[in-house]
């Protein structure tokens, strides 16, 4: 016995195009407004611009967790939309197909989609998001190789001060070079140079700018007048500044895979506040999962328009619920970390009635004869929708004749 027959390879089709479809342009929207972010960022912090495609990765694992079930839901509704809009749903229906049977299909994929988030959120993400923090810092303490800002007036290290007036080859040949070093015995230099490149040594703690062609002035209390000196060729040493090591991993909750949750939140050792913060995460982590082996129901439900009606109400309110519960999960979730709520009933609480109010939904519009879940919300939609023609077509006859 085949697994799935014609019907359901045929409706595997049709989830399957407006499902990637949906999935790629939720993830690439949530990437480039990221994407602009992480660029004035890394800008602001003098960093190389390919650290914007690295921290990018790092976040597109949480891109994934939020655009799957979007994902999922839209490919299911938009594949029974269009069934039922060319009434091949009635005769599906009319020839013993019952509505359950109609949800096999759609349910092997949420299972699927199901796994693969639980591993993002579960496993892939904590990793990510701690790589990701870890970017953030570098940039922040220098330890990327900051770029020297043309133009500007830039502090390497402790009484050392840098500007430069052109950066050529990816800043390798730099032009127009001024370098003030305050020392600490009372002694100052100044250097010019036409040219210069920074150059490795075997001190990590130590790099070297060669500078061609320059003077160098060098003042101090015991020299009665400043020594001016010109060269060729002159090595500057600069000792960078000492970085610290990056926290390690599990200082957030967010950086803890679920094990790891489970064993932080029943430690004995663990504080109370820690405790819920820990264990808030954990069951924000997993309604959100078991949300998704109740989406395909719901997309049934709002998939199927009136009879003789094409509005796309639904497809609306579909993005909206599927919005509106994973944004009182966030609040649910902060209610619960903060000790306000048990973070269990905080975050099953709302998954049980929401997860009611599909089942109502499946139901009445699988086993009653006719049944619009979201009937009244259709009908006020397609009034106010003709009383809007209306007011615009008079709107448009009357400003229209006065002009």
């Amino acid at each position: 016995m085949k697994l799935l027959n014609a019907t359901d390879r045929y409706i595997a089709r049709l989830i399957a195009v407006p499902l990637t479809s949906t999935l790629v342009i939720a993830a690439m929207l949530l990437v480039l407004d990221k994407m602009l972010r992480l660029f004035d960022f890394v800008a602001a912090q003098g960093g190389p611009v390919s650290v914007v495609w690295r921290m990018l990765a790092n976040m597109l694992p949480e891109y994934l967790s939020l655009g799957i079930p979007i994902g999922l839901m839209m490919g299911i509704l938009l594949a029974f939309r269009r069934l039922a809009l060319s009434s091949e749903l009635d005769v599906l229906r009319g020839v013993g197909i019952t509505p359950a049977r109609l949800m096999k299909v759609p349910y092997l994929y949420a299972i699927a989609f199901a796994l693969i988030n639980f591993a993002i959120v579960g496993f892939i993400q904590p990793y990510a998001r701690y790589a990701y923090e870890g970017l953030q810092y570098e940039l922040r303490s220098g330890a990327l190789g900051a770029s020297i800002k043309v133009g500007e007036f830039t502090n390497l290290g402790k009484g050392m001060t840098l500007r430069i007036e052109e950066s050529r080859d990816k800043g390798r040949d730099l032009h127009g070079i001024f370098v003030r070093v305050d020392q600490k015995n009372g002694q100052s230099l100044a250097v010019t140079a036409a040219r210069g490149r920074f150059l490795a040594t075997d001190d990590p703690d130590t790099i070297i700018l060669r500078l061609t062609d320059g003077v160098l002035v060098q003042r101090s209390a015991k020299l009665s007048s400043p020594r001016i000196l010109s060269f060729s060729g002159h090595d500057l040493p600069i000792d960078l500044p000492k970085i610290e090591t990056f926290r390690r991993r599990g200082d957030a909750d967010r950086e803890l895979t679920l094990p790891e949750l489970v064993r932080v939140g029943s430690a004995p050792r663990t504080d109370a506040m820690t405790r819920y913060e820990v264990r808030a995460n954990f069951h924000f982590r997993m309604v959100e999962v078991a949300m998704m082996m109740l989406l395909p129901l719901a997309a049934l439900a709002f998939a199927v328009p009136p009879k003789r009606s094409t509005s796309a109400l639904g497809v609306f309110l579909s993005i909206v619920f599927i919005v509106t519960y994973h944004k009182i999960n966030q609040y649910a979730e902060a209610m619960g970390a903060a000790g306000r709520v048990d973070p269990a009933l905080a975050l099953w609480g709302p998954f049980l009635v929401f997860s009611a109010l599909i089942l109502w939904m499946y139901h009445v519009v699988a086993y009653r004869p006719g049944g619009q879940p979201i009937g009244a919300l259709e009908a006020l939609f397609s009034k106010s929708t003709r009383g809007l023609i209306r007011l615009l077509r008079f709107s448009r006859r009357k400003f229209g004749h006065a002009a």
